[in-house]
């Protein structure tokens, strides 16, 4: 892992109650990163800090909010302006999945997960550039996903925000080189996290077998951060999907993905 010194300056990681997020949180704080831990579950989130502190002797600030409602990014500003904190680096892991056809999608589950993907992302990301172009530094990691290279039949809205998230990414990572600001993309595969079980995806045995732990993923999206690199696609197998599709027919990519993700 890329070894960066964070001593004394904050970390802000959505979506860190568990998986990917506790991953990220923790290799933060091993390199010196106090941290701001946002998630909707403030038991797991509890747990998570008082690990941290005592594995690490960094400070850790829970602050439970549900991000996929609107507004939800103007109450953790405000909290953490009383707190007295500008995060140097932002993860912005905080995603949700809707599994199924489209039309038969309730349609305020599609619009939460449209809030917290896109709007809620794009709106922190925002926020925190003012303080990071200020200091001369900063580092924003956004989550998307290997769906973002393709269309996802039963996963279509799902698959559009995180390519929506790729590309926002990659843009600002040119923007920005000038500002001493990092931004990167991490697209993670089929990961062992909670993901599949709050979007109702039943995985495939194939899935199952291709899945990653959370941890090595974690590690390449904060080690192409810190590198600078644009954007990076964790696993050999996954780099190697993301390149078949772009040389494919764009009717066999869209016909192969529909396959391995059933709506079943």
């Amino acid at each position: 892992m890329t070894n960066v010194n964070l001593q004394g300056k904050w970390a802000l990681v959505t979506g860190a109650s568990s998986g990917l997020g506790v991953d990220f949180a923790d290799i933060l704080a091993s390199n010196g990163a106090n941290i701001v831990l946002v998630a909707r579950r403030a038991d797991k989130l509890e747990a998570v800090a008082e690990d941290l502190r005592q594995r690490h002797s960094v400070a850790v600030k829970v602050i439970a909010l549900d991000l996929s409602v609107p507004g939800a990014v103007t109450s953790l500003l405000e909290q953490l302006k009383a707190g007295d904190v500008n995060p140097t680096v932002l993860i912005n892991n905080a995603g949700v999945g809707a599994h199924g056809p489209f039309a038969d999608s309730e349609w305020a589950r599609v619009q939460a997960m449209l809030q917290l993907n896109i709007v809620t992302l794009t709106e922190l990301t925002h926020a925190v550039l003012p303080a990071m172009r200020a200091a001369g530094e900063g580092y924003i990691l956004q989550v998307g996903s290997l769906a973002a290279f393709q269309a996802c039949p039963n996963s279509a809205a799902y698959a559009a925000t995180k390519s929506y998230v790729l590309h926002l990414g990659e843009a600002l990572n040119f923007e920005l080189k000038g500002a001493g600001i990092k931004v990167a993309v991490l697209n993670p595969g089929i990961t062992e996290t909670e993901f599949f079980d709050v979007s109702g995806h039943n995985l495939t045995k194939w899935l199952e077998r291709v899945m990653m732990k959370s941890r090595p993923v974690a590690e390449a999206g904060i080690d192409a951060l810190f590198a600078g690199d644009a954007s990076v696609i964790a696993g050999t197998l996954n780099k190697a999907t993301a390149f078949l599709n772009r040389v494919l027919p764009r009717r066999t990519v869209v016909a192969t993905a529909a396959r391995y993700n059933s709506a079943n």
